[in-house]
């Protein structure tokens, strides 16, 4: 019985740790234009501040997730999101370019820090409880985005001043992420491992796939308006749609992944995944009508939703290997491609037409369809 209450409270205290990042990362986004207003920077400006914020992470990935598994997941999930919050709160406080840029970069490797602890900590719940709640937890993550977002746009649209929004934001993150600290499991023991060349090779496979998925998701998270607008010249509120009914269809699909991956199993679940997206990507670029394309995105959502929580999970039950530091390494390469899958979309649509870039989307659900149930058959027998 006490076990059993000890695991709800840490599954609930991780739960409102996945919310919370969602509701802060959701902040950040509303202040981009707020960003470019203050230091007046042009599109290759922010270009350079948005790419400051994807590299951070990526620089440190490798050694998070040995620090991660040294001091345990309830340390580095409290350092992670207060450092977190102390970004954000500094956001608007930077009088000069040239400071925001390095604060941009901690902002950056904050978040990948809270990434790594919290998934590694839904891990070690998830295999305490012995059933799947990984979905689930990354489902919380895109609700807090949305909550987040629509509380703040509704705070600005009060006449409540950006400054103070960020700095109320980071005030009720920090909150939750000091109340969830005592609730969240007690570290454990660690020793180095010496990972075999089977684990490496597991990771690398992983890797690829979030690599891959990642690809796909950033592409459809900073194209899809564009291509509603520019390809079908649909209205403005037609195009913001599509954001909606993508970020939707994650949601959704997160939220319903645990009780099917307990059904049908990783394998079946990414495979089924992959190409309901493959699906969806292809309705919305072959039928170009506002309506199909709508729903086309919709079913994408759906698609990509279980990929990455599956990835992580499988991941961080690698034999001989520790659960933060496979996360870690695992996260990295999908942080290069949440960074490249934009920059390649806006490359082959110079080059082309967008709908033949936007269809690179389609082509990495197919090889996650493919490629998926071999990447994760046999990875998975840690408990």
């Amino acid at each position: 019985m006490v076990q059993t209450k000890m695991l709800l409270r840490a599954r609930l205290a991780t739960m409102a740790l996945f919310f919370i990042s969602g509701a802060l990362y959701a902040s950040w986004g509303l202040h981009v234009p707020t960003l470019k207003e203050k230091f007046a920077l042009s599109e290759i400006m922010l270009s350079v501040a948005l790419f400051m914020v994807a590299a951070g992470p990526i620089s440190i990935m490798t050694r998070i997730g040995a620090w991660v598994t040294r001091v345990g997941g309830r340390a580095a999930c409290t350092a992670g999101g207060l450092l977190l919050c102390a970004c954000l709160a500094l956001l608007l406080f930077i009088p000069w370019f040239v400071l925001l840029l390095p604060l941009l970069a901690l902002f950056g490797m904050s978040a990948g820090l809270m990434d790594v602890a919290v998934n590694a900590e839904a891990a070690a719940v998830e295999t305490a409880l012995r059933k799947p709640i990984m979905s689930t937890l990354h489902g919380v993550f895109s609700i807090g985005g949305a909550i987040g977002a629509a509380l703040g746009g509704l705070a600005l649209s009060a006449g409540i001043t950006p400054l103070h929004h960020l700095l109320f934001a980071s005030a009720i993150g920090a909150s939750v992420v000091l109340i969830a600290r005592p609730a969240l499991l007690p570290p454990v023991e660690t020793r180095a491992i010496a990972q075999p060349r089977d684990a490496w090779r597991g990771l690398w496979l992983l890797g690829t796939m979030a690599c891959i998925a990642f690809i796909a998701e950033g592409a459809m998270y900073d194209w899809a308006t564009v291509y509603m607008r520019d390809s079908l010249h649909t209205q403005y509120g037609t195009a913001g749609a599509a954001y909606a009914v993508f970020a939707a269809g994650m949601a959704l699909g997160r939220l319903c992944g645990d009780p099917i991956r307990a059904r049908a199993g990783n394998e079946k679940c990414v495979l089924v995944s992959g190409a309901l997206a493959c699906i969806g990507m292809t309705i919305a670029l072959v039928w170009q009508k506002p309506g199909t394309a709508l729903a086309g995105f919709m079913l994408t959502g759906l698609g990509l939703a279980n990929i990455v929580p599956v990835i992580f999970a499988a991941a961080a039950r690698i034999q001989n290997t520790h659960a933060a530091e496979s996360i870690a390494r695992v996260a990295g390469m999908g942080y290069v491609g949440f960074l490249l899958g934009p920059v390649l979309i806006g490359v082959i649509a110079h080059l082309t037409t967008l709908p033949i870039g936007l269809s690179l989307v389609a082509i990495c659900a197919a090889l996650i369809a493919g490629l998926g149930p071999r990447a994760l058959r046999g990875r998975v027998r840690r408990n």
